[in-house]
C-alpha cells in the first residue's frame, strides 16, 4: 500500500462486468478532476493467442485439463506485482495492450491476438487503476492484494457469470455456445483455487444475484435485465460506513448483514457513486498532501 501513490484493483472473472464498473471509476475519476493511469489484466498474458493454443495442446497431451487464462502460471504475476510496487513507490511503471480484435488492432497497429510493445505510465497520475482477473492474489509467490490500497471484487452469481460469458463470447467474438461451455468447464479448477480465494481480500464486494430463473445458463435465451436483479454489497470492515445514509439514498436497499446490504439491480452505479467516491477522494487527498 502506498499513501503517495494509491492504487486501486479491481478483479473479477471474465464476464463478469468489471468493464462496467470501470465506466463507473473513470466518471467518477472525470468529476472529481482526478488523472489515473489504467491498466488491463489482459496486458499481463504471459501468451500470446498463438502461443496460448500451442501452450494449452501441450499441457493436454500431457494429461493437463485445467490450464487457462485463469491459471497462475498462464500470466506474468511477478512483473504485475513489480508494477503495483514500483508505482506505490514512485508513481510510475509500465504496461501494454493485448490487442482482443479487428477494432483494437486497427488502433493500435498491431494484429489481433498480440500485445503492444511496453511503454511507460504519463506523468502526473494521482492514481493506479487495475482491471482484471488477478488483482487482489496471494499465493507463496505474490501478495498483490498487500499492495492495493483500494480494492474491489465484482463476483455475479456463477450462473450469471456463465450467462454473460456464454452471450459475450457468441454475439461479439464469434464462439459456438459448445466452445464457450469448453473453456468455462476448463477453466473451474482455476476459478476455485485461483479467482475465488481473492474475494476474501477485497475490501468490497458488489455481488449480483438474478431474481429469474438462472437455472440452466447454456440454454438462457438472454442475460437477466438489472430491474430482474438484486446486487449484494459485502465490506470487509463496515468501519465509516454509513449505512443508514446509504439505505435513505438507494430507494429499496436493506442491510441483510452487520456488513451487507441489498440494493435492486438498476442501483448499481448510484451505489458505487455514494460508496467509492468519498474512498477515492481520501485516498487522492490524502496522496496530494504528501506529495506536497
Amino acid at each position: 500500500m502506498s499513501s503517495k501513490h494509491p492504487i486501486i484493483s479491481v478483479t473479477g472473472s471474465s464476464g463478469a462486468g468489471t468493464s462496467t464498473v470501470k465506466r463507473t471509476f473513470d466518471q467518477i475519476f472525470r468529476r472529481e478532476g482526478i488523472t489515473a493511469v489504467s491498466i488491463e489484466g489482459d496486458a499481463f498474458h504471459r501468451f500470446n493467442r498463438v502461443e496460448m493454443r500451442s501452450e494449452l495442446e501441450r499441457r493436454q497431451a500431457e494429461g493437463d485439463q485445467t490450464f487457462s487464462h485463469f491459471s497462475y502460471e498462464a500470466n506474468e504475476l511477478g512483473e504485475l506485482q513489480r508494477v503495483f510496487d514500483e508505482y506505490g513507490k514512485t508513481g510510475t511503471g509500465r504496461t501494454r495492450t493485448y490487442v482482443h480484435d479487428a477494432e483494437e488492432a486497427e488502433k493500435t497497429g498491431v494484429p489481433p491476438g498480440e500485445f503492444t510493445a511496453w511503454a511507460p505510465f504519463e506523468e502526473g497520475s494521482d492514481l493506479l487503476f487495475y482491471e482484471g482477473l488477478h488483482g487482489s492474489v496471494v499465493n507463496r509467490d505474490v501478495n498483490l492484494a498487500a499492495l492495493a490500497d483500494l480494492k474491489i471484487g465484482v463476483v455475479p452469481v456463477i450462473n450469471l457469470e456463465w450467462i454473460q460469458k456464454i452471450h459475450r463470447d457468441r454475439e461479439s467474438r464469434g464462439y459456438s455456445t459448445e466452445a464457450v461451455t469448453d473453456t468455462i468447464l476448463r477453466r473451474m479448477h482455476a476459478y476455485v483455487h485461483c479467482i475465488c480465494p481473492q474475494f476474501t481480500e477485497t475490501d468490497i464486494n458488489f455481488q449480483r444475484v438474478p431474481m429469474v430463473d438462472t437455472s440452466n445458463p447454456f440454454v438462457a435465451r438472454w442475460i437477466p435485465t438489472p430491474d430482474e436483479s438484486l446486487i449484494v454489497i459485502r465490506f470487509k470492515s463496515p468501519r465509516g460506513i454509513d449505512f443508514s445514509y446509504l439505505i435513505s439514498m438507494i430507494h429499496g436497499s436493506w442491510m441483510s448483514r452487520a456488513n451487507s446490504i441489498v440494493i435492486p439491480g438498476n442501483k448499481l452505479d448510484l451505489a458505487m457513486q455514494l460508496i467509492l467516491t468519498p474512498l477515492i477522494e481520501r485516498l487522492v487527498t490524502n496522496a496530494r498532501k504528501l506529495r506536497g
